[in-house]
Order: C-alpha cells, then structure tokens, then sequence
C-alpha cells in the first residue's frame, strides 16, 4: 500500500521534526484533559515517595501522542527514558539486556507492545513484578536459571490494538490511559504551536482549515501544515490563509471532512457494490485490492468514529452520512428505506 497523507503511522519525513514538535512538560501538552491530570497526580505522588512511577499502558489509534507521552513522563520524573518495540524485540536477550542496564527509575518505552513475541513477553512478568529475570543459560541436562536483578523501573507500553496484549500482560499495568481523538479546537493549538515553532505565517482561519482537516489527529495534523506551507511558499504569498488551505489541501486529495482517496473508495465501494451493506471486511478487501488489516485499522477507525460508516455482526454498512457525503440518496428498498 503507498503512504497515506492522512495516516496516523509516523514517517521518516515526521521523524525529521518530531524533537522540535514534541512538548518536553505535560503543561505544554496539549488536548487529554483527564489524561494530564491524572498524570500529574501519578508522578507528583511517585516523587513524594521517590518510588518508580506504576506501569503505565497507552492505548488508542496512532498519531495522537502515546510516544510523546512517554518521554513527558520520563522528563517529568526527572529519570532517563530507554525505547524499543515489539517487532524489534525479537530474542529473550535483546529484552534481558535492555532491563539489566536500566538505571534505578527509568522509563521502559515499548511501542507496538501487542507484537511482542510471546516467549520474550514471559521474560517480562518477573521484571515487572519483582524487578529480577530469570534467564535460562544452556539447554537440556545442563540447562541452568540465573535470577538477575532488575532496577525499579517504569515500563510504559503503547498499542493501537489494546485487544491483542495477552491477559497476562496487561492485569501487570497499574496505569491504563486511552488516547481519543482530539476535537477541532484543541487541533487549532496544535497547527499554532507547530507553525510558531516552524516559523510558519498562519492566519487563524487557516490554522482552523487545516485542523478541520486533520482527521482528530495531532501528528496527521501537523504533516498537512507541512503540505499547506510548501503550496503556500510556492503559489501564493508565503502566509497560510484560509483560501491557500483549501486549494493546497484540495490539490493534496483531502476533501472538506479529511477523507482522502482510500476512504472515499471504500465508501463508494459499499454503496456502489455493495447496495450500502452489510459486506464483510474481506470482501471489502479484495474488491478494493487491499489488505484487510489494512482497513480495519487505519481506514475504519475514522470512519466510524465520524459516522460515515457501522460495523455490524453481518458486515460493514454505509451510513446515511456517507451518502449525504457524495450527494447520493439510498436506493428504494435499502438500508434506509
């Protein structure tokens, strides 16, 4: 599949701004309300104690800060922070050797948590709860444990799919935080902040086109403010207006509710194909010549959090919104007949 404009999945161009995005404080962090201040209360209360900060989990669709996040914590405890991810944890050493040389109170970043492989996830129950592994040298009669012992530490891991951790994983977090998607005006801050960083001239109506567009997502967000600064520099007078949005934006394949080629696809292809549903997902899949976890987790999320789109026992069915969308009405003797 070629790279989505509007996907939450961080890119290499991403990665080259993330520091100079990225708050440092949880003051400057912007949109979770309850999240800060439940955070706050946890890591002012560990520090009284001088204790390691609880387990934490982040859950919730990519792009709306569990990474940045996890750094806010390790600065906010004043400790070093160690990052990884399941896919590249993928021998019981790699994971032994990483908690071994933890310094006392570290933060333990594991992002895509969920991916990682079951044998070395068992190597983290003990870490986790007593502070030690048990690390098995050799193999058959001469197979020995050694009991090596682990830091206090502080293990945050990040997942889009909180579904897949294994129940035995997941009851060892003390701290749970789901990331939703942020509303528009806390979107606006975000693409101000970012241009004022970057330097960028915005207006505020242009700041609220692009906001409007980001598909409630802080990092898809800043990636279009990229996009609307380059048309910007090139065709108009430098500033981002509202007009200079909209045709950059346009020009880019996001409609006027952040839906570009792929979503509008599927739609179309529900309605079109499918007589508005209900169609299964893997049928969705072939038709429009994609994986099928490919839509479940990065082209229906938005959807159905928008009401474009419902997932029913039976399959996926077009809303009256998504005809309303593409100025169509449900044929006689359908889904909203």
């Amino acid at each position: 599949m070629h790279e989505r404009l509007i996907s939450g999945t961080e890119t290499l161009e991403d990665l080259s701004v993330t520091s100079a995005l990225r708050p440092q404080q949880l003051e400057d962090y912007i949109g979770q309300p309850q999240i800060k201040e439940n955070l706050t209360t946890a890591i002012q209360a560990a520090r009284g104690r001088e204790e390691a900060l609880d387990h934490v989990l982040l859950y919730g669709p990519p792009g709306l800060g569990k990474t940045t996040l996890a750094h806010i914590i390790a600065n906010e405890m004043g400790v070093d922070i160690v990052t990884s991810s399941g896919p590249a944890l993928e021998r019981a050493g790699d994971l032994v050797g990483l908690l071994t040389n933890l310094k006392a109170g570290s933060v333990f970043f594991i992002d895509e948590i969920h991916r990682l492989p079951r044998i070395v996830e068992e190597y983290l129950y003990s870490a986790m709860e007593d502070f030690s592994v048990d690390f098995m040298i050799d193999k058959g009669a001469f197979a020995k444990s050694i009991k090596l012992p682990v830091q206090p530490f502080t293990l945050v891991g990040a997942t889009t799919r909180a579904g897949k951790l294994t129940a035995p994983l997941r009851e060892r977090f003390g701290i749970f935080y789901h990331l939703d998607f942020y509303p528009d005006d806390e979107l606006v801050k975000i693409v101000n902040r970012s241009a004022s960083i970057l330097a960028m001239p915005i207006e505020p109506d242009g700041a609220s086109e692009i906001a409007r567009r980001s598909r409630g997502t802080p990092r898809i967000a800043n990636r279009l403010l990229r996009r609307v600064r380059d048309y910007a520099q090139v065709k108009a007078d430098g500033i981002i207006t509202v007009a200079v949005a909209d045709l950059a934006l346009v020009a880019l394949g996001v409609d006027q509710c952040g839906l570009d080629e792929l979503d509008r696809k599927l739609l179309r292809t529900i309605i079109d194909f499918y007589q508005g549903g209900p169609v299964g997902v893997e049928a969705l899949a072939a038709t429009l010549n994609e994986e099928s976890d490919t839509l479940v987790d990065m082209v229906e999320p938005f959807l159905l959090k928008m009401g474009f789109l419902s997932r029913t026992p039976s399959g996926r069915k077009a809303s009256q919104r998504a005809y309303t969308h593409f100025n169509l009405q449900p044929a006689p003797g359908g889904l909203f007949e």
